[in-house]
């Protein structure tokens, strides 16, 4: 047991008031806060509340000098655990730093709390404790509330005070301090006191009375009970309790009352009288919530109380939360599961209690539990932890912030007059919204000019262009810093009415996507389209053609239509050829050929296309080693990098089974050895890894193979040596105080001599066992030993001996233990088995001898087994001739101990001899016999005598355990002639066979005459009942019965009926006559079991019947009329519901009405 630590009082303090009494501070005086002991901080000794608001306690605690986190407990009064009332009205919170090590409790309280409370805290050496009080007043604004309020207030923290137990003061709370209202609780009858709390306004009615029981100074000696009840008792949730009390008057009349209401025999009460010198009177049932009541066994006017407090289960976590890793203004859905529904579950993180953000929005279905952030910022970021009584679980939110990128930049245009310009360009998000500028000034839609947004496509469309069009236009995404620019050429056509030649030329624009004169990169899956102005008079012939291969060809009359199909095609007008690839891959990189040709002359121009592409996925990743709390993860570069170098890599993770990945890192990472951290021990997680180059970021890798980080455990403890011989030594140690989630595959005992620095394992193999014999140890030497715990994830440290060990064998006397039953005369019956096991000790092993009467036992008879500890002497089938004395010899070389046991085998006796009638006298008959001539080896203790009719031939006993050998049977009647016979009995019972006297006694008749001879009255009567059938109104489902009574002779027969007809050999109904009472169980009747029932009694001289109506409701009657919802587990009497219009339990009793 932990050693208290004791609190260093400052000098001159008074000493620490006992938690129990109430110590209010002074008038505007906070309670002070000392730091004694493990405290850093401590809750203030008094604090006064107000009725209606919360309250918050800090604990403060220094583990630094601790080996490992402390526990802490909240407890009310001097045994309460507020732990098991998390979630109802008390709510709990933990943190711990690793780096200072303190711990911190809260404790929020709901009004209705006052009274002694106390924190404890306990480590594996050291425990100290923290007491303080708290007092609630009412509110100022109370006393104006109208009688109806109150009522409400008083309604609301009666049951939210069921859960709560300790000393509280109702004084505050009394609506007319004026009277005595303790005095007229305590004067009142137990049926009044919801009458007095409802009149004066009394908000806890049940802790009152508890305080009226403790004013009871000089307790009421008690003339009906021997044995009251205990003062409360607990009990778990669902479990089984018995209240047991004992009275003086074994024929008294018990009642059981709960909340001074009479408690009924049903499926879950069930009450017992077991008859003994005395009377002891039992209650038994199974317990819910609503259970947690005051119970009192009333006796005339003598009554003894009891309270049931019923505990709630802890509630665990099955399921627990997945980290998650999102942009801005995605959406978070936190998700657990807990393993009872309509549980409470506590949602926080580091900093601040998120139910109190109305950002955050909890959702329940069923046992999940959700905690759902609707648009993520980066305040966000952080740990999220959910609490049950039971079980706490945490995940990680981390928030990137949202980037734009641009898929398609704004190419510039040249266009002539009347045509149409159209400003294209994509970005990465669909929902982003912009605006178009011409030199700086903002464009507004007009009947010539469009601007859409469709999906991620941004266009601006001006029909008609004119010359004042030209010019530079932006877009400007909105809420980026970012700008598309491009420039509007209007081209002016010059008429020239002088005809003339003009060789082709071509002319090409290297601003655009050309990184020199004749390459062009183009990022696959793009669209590339290369327009080239073309000069000559006549308009020239356009031929494309890649390496060979002609592309295509367009004619100045040639239709346009002839180009315009196919992924890789030419467009052509007038001084302008566009060459357009759809959707770039790959194999479309290489040498583009244009040629243009006409009767001045040709012109040609090469132009080289690449394609770039985001890398191809990094391969092979796996892990190569990992920690408690880490892995190293490698993996091999991309085999192409998409024609561009790989500047880096990001890395995913998730847990085994999940479907969440949480990003390791934001920047990308050079290398291709990376160690993730921050991971929890004991679970399986798997990796992926992306290859970044200036394209973009590759598809993922292949999963590696699912890891677990763990670490080895701590070393072993207790190491002791349990034995030592002249060549072996045993060892005996525990377990390590932490194994981790690598579990514990075995240990491994090294040795070594005295002075030597060589250690040699003793076990080949791992030993799962705590415990082990070295063997083949120098005898005198001086050894030193060491035990090492081995998981998966290496050897643990040792755990050594203080001091070597010298290999000698220690000789110890031979001592037999002899059980204490075997001191005395060990009885069995024959047939039974007999299984002596009789412990000794000594070194070396001893040698165990077994004597029966001073000779070796029969092996065939007997059988004995020896071990290093014990020997065991077995019977399997006792008989007579095994009874006897043995003795144990028990030796060590020329040392010894002896030991004797008696065995006794006995059996039933044989019949008693020469049983006889000695005399007759009167109505009485004197009987003498001898003992049996077999005793059944063991002590007669007893006969049993019996008498017979000579007529009737039917026996009677006359005495039970007589232990003469004669007696006198009296009260035999007149003018009959009896028999008898006797019993023997001892240990194993009577006889198998009686003994018949040999002569019988016959009892004479007298000399009187009857003067009035005895005349039979006629009992003769046709059937009429005495109680007829009650109408009755019963709740489906649960089990009924109707009764009545019938009188009539000859007996009648019973017939019952349902709607007029016969009901059979339903096993619906069981149909029961009890002298004249008759009843018919109908179980779990449902709706369409009501009707009439009848029942007809019918014997020769007539018939008789009676009837009634059966009335079978529903549950939802009562839930259509004022909105109840079931809140017990009773069948017909005690149930409970719940109305959630009012927030007020209602209680339902077949004879009561709320």
């Amino acid at each position: 047991m932990p050693e208290p630590v004791p609190a260093a009082k400052p000098e001159g303090e008074a000493p620490e008031e006992p938690v129990g009494e109430e110590l209010p501070p002074a008038d505007g005086e906070p309670g002070s806060t000392e730091l004694t002991g493990l405290f850093v901080e401590k809750p203030p000794e008094n604090v006064v509340a107000f009725t209606g608001s919360d309250i918050t306690f800090v604990a403060k605690v220094d583990s630094s000098t601790l080996t490992r986190k402390p526990a802490m407990k909240w407890l009310k009064g001097k045994w309460m655990d507020l732990g098991s009332k998390a979630g109802k009205h008390f709510q709990f919170k933990e943190t711990y730093d690793r780096n200072t090590k303190v711990c911190m409790h809260f404790m929020l309280l709901v009004p209705g709390d006052a009274g002694g409370y106390r924190c404890e805290v306990t480590a594996k050496d050291k425990c100290d404790s923290s007491t303080f009080e708290i007092s609630v007043e009412a509110a100022q604004q109370e006393e104006k509330e109208d009688i109806l309020s109150a009522f409400k207030r008083a309604i609301f923290i009666m049951f939210s005070s069921v859960y709560d137990e300790g000393d509280l003061d109702f004084s505050a709370l009394l609506k007319e301090p004026d009277i005595d209202v303790w005095e007229l609780l305590k004067n009142a009858h137990p049926s009044e006191y919801e009458k007095i709390a409802f009149k004066y306004g009394i908000t806890d009615l049940r802790g009152m009375l508890k305080r009226l029981k403790k004013m009871k100074v000089e307790p009421k000696h008690s003339e009906a009970f021997l044995k009251k009840l205990e003062s409360c008792y607990s009990v778990e949730k669902g479990k089984k309790i018995v209240l047991r009390c004992e009275v003086v008057d074994p024929d008294v009349q018990v009642k059981w009352l709960k909340n001074g209401q009479e408690i009924k025999p049903s499926a879950k009460y069930t009450l017992k009288s077991m008859r003994t010198h005395t009377r002891t009177h039992t209650h038994t049932h199974t317990h819910i919530i609503p259970d947690d009541a005051a119970y009192e066994c009333v006796v005339g006017e003598d009554k003894c109380f009891t309270e049931v407090f019923v505990k709630e289960p802890p509630v665990t976590i099955t399921k627990l939360m997945d980290d998650y890793h999102v942009v801005v203004g995605e959406r978070v859905e936190f998700e657990i599961e807990v393993s009872e529904e309509g549980a409470h579950v506590m949602w926080s993180d580091q900093e601040l209690h998120k139910d109190k953000d109305m950002k955050y929005r909890f959702k329940k279905d069923g046992k999940k539990h959700m905690l759902i952030i609707q648009e993520a910022t980066l305040d966000d970021i952080g740990m999220y932890h959910a609490w049950t009584n039971g079980g706490h679980t945490k995940g990680e939110l981390e928030v990137e912030e949202k980037q734009l990128e641009v898929l398609q930049d704004i190419a510039d245009l040249t266009v002539k007059a009347t045509d149409q310009a159209v400003f294209k360009c994509e970005v990465s998000d669909d929902k982003v919204t912009g605006k178009w500028f011409k030199d700086g000034v903002e464009v507004l839609p007009s009947d010539r000019i469009k601007m859409t947004h469709v999906g991620r496509f941004h266009r601006l469309i001006i029909d008609n262009v004119k010359p004042e069009d030209a010019g530079d236009y932006t877009f400007i995404p909105d809420g980026y810093a970012l700008s598309l620019s491009a420039k509007l050429n209007f081209l002016e056509i010059k008429i020239d009415y002088v005809p003339r030649q003009e060789p082709p030329k071509i002319h090409l624009d290297t601003t655009g996507n050309m990184v020199s004169q004749n390459t062009i990169i183009v990022v696959a899956g793009n669209k590339l389209r290369l327009d080239v102005e073309i000069t000559g008079e006549p308009a020239p012939t356009v031929v494309w053609s890649k390496g060979d291969k002609v592309t295509g060809v367009q004619e100045e009359k040639r239709p346009l239509l002839f180009l315009t199909e196919g992924r890789i095609r030419v467009e052509s007008r007038k001084d302008l050829s566009s060459f357009v690839i759809e959707g770039a891959e790959r194999d479309d990189e290489g040498n583009y050929t244009i040629c243009v040709t006409n009767p001045a002359g040709e012109d040609k121009a090469v132009l080289f296309i690449k394609i770039v592409d985001v890398p191809d996925p990094p391969e092979h990743v796996k892990c190569t080693s990992v920690g408690e709390d880490c892995a190293t993860i490698v993996w091999e570069a991309p085999k192409f990098d998409g024609g561009a170098p790989v500047k880096g890599y990001l890395m995913e993770r998730k847990k085994k089974g999940s479907s969440r990945w949480t990003k390791l890192n934001f920047d990308v990472y050079p290398s291709t050895t990376y160690e993730a951290k921050r991971m929890i021990e004991g679970i399986l997680y798997e990796m992926r890894v992306f290859a970044v180059n200036s394209i973009g970021m590759s598809q993922p890798s292949l999963n590696s193979k699912p890891f677990m980080p763990i670490a080895p455990t701590s070393e072993p403890t207790r190491l002791t040596v349990h034995d030592v011989t002249d060549s072996t030594c045993s060892l005996k140690w525990l377990a390590p105080e932490r194994i981790g989630a690598g579990g514990l595959d075995g240990y491994v005992i090294e040795y070594c001599k005295e002075g030597a620095t060589e250690w040699v394992v003793a076990n080949q193999e791992l030993c799962e066992r705590q415990g082990f014999v070295v063997r083949g140890l120098p005898v005198g030497e001086k050894i030193n030993f060491r035990v090492v715990a081995v998981n998966v994830a290496g050897r643990s440290p040792p755990a050594l001996l203080s001091q070597p060990v010298t290999i000698r064998e220690i000789v110890e006397h031979p001592k037999i233990r002899l059980p204490r039953e075997l001191r005395t005369k060990y009885i069995r019956r024959v047939g039974e088995k007999i299984n002596l096991v009789v412990p000794f000790q000594g070194k070396p092993r001893p040698v165990a001898s077994w004597y029966k009467d001073g000779q070796p036992i029969d092996p065939k008879m007997v059988n004995v087994r020896n071990s290093n500890v014990d020997t065991i002497l077995f019977i399997r089938s006792a008989e007579r001739e095994h009874s006897g004395k043995y003795e144990l010899v028990l030796q060590i070389e020329n040392l010894e101990d002896r030991a004797t046991i008696e065995i006794r085998v006995v059996e039933k006796p044989g019949p008693p001899v020469n049983v006889r009638v000695t005399d007759v006298w009167g109505f009485n008959a004197a009987l003498e016999w001898e003992p049996p001539k077999d005793d059944g080896n063991c002590e007669v203790t007893g006969y049993t005598i019996q008498k017979a009719d000579m007529k009737t031939k039917e026996w009677f006993t006359v005495y039970e355990h007589n232990r003469r050998t004669n007696c006198t049977a009296s009260d035999l009647i007149m003018g009959n002639e009896y028999m008898f016979r006797v019993y023997s009995e001892n240990l194993c019972g009577l006889s198998e066979e009686p003994r018949l006297s040999k002569n019988t006694a016959v009892i004479a008749k007298t000399g009187a005459t009857l003067s009035n001879p005895y005349k039979e009255k006629d009992m003769n009567c046709m059937p009429k009942f005495t109680q007829p059938l009650v109408d009755r109104s019963v709740v489906a489902g649960y089990s009924t019965a109707i009764s009545c009574s019938v009188r009539g002779f000859p007996k009648p027969k019973i017939i019952w009926m349902k709607n007029r007809m016969i009901i059979g050999e339903d096993p619906k109904y069981l149909m029961q006559n009890n002298q004249g009472v008759l009843t018919l169980n109908i179980r779990k009747p449902s709706t369409f079991d009501g009707g009439k029932y009848s029942c007809m009694a019918v014997n020769e001289l007539g018939q008789d019947e009676v009837e009634c109506k059966l009335d079978v409701r529903g549950t939802s009657k009562g839930e259509q009329g004022w909105g109840l919802e079931m809140g017990g587990r009773g069948r017909d009497k005690g149930r409970c519901y719940r109305c959630s219009k009012l927030n007020i339990d209602w209680v339902y009793h077949d004879s009561i009405k709320y």
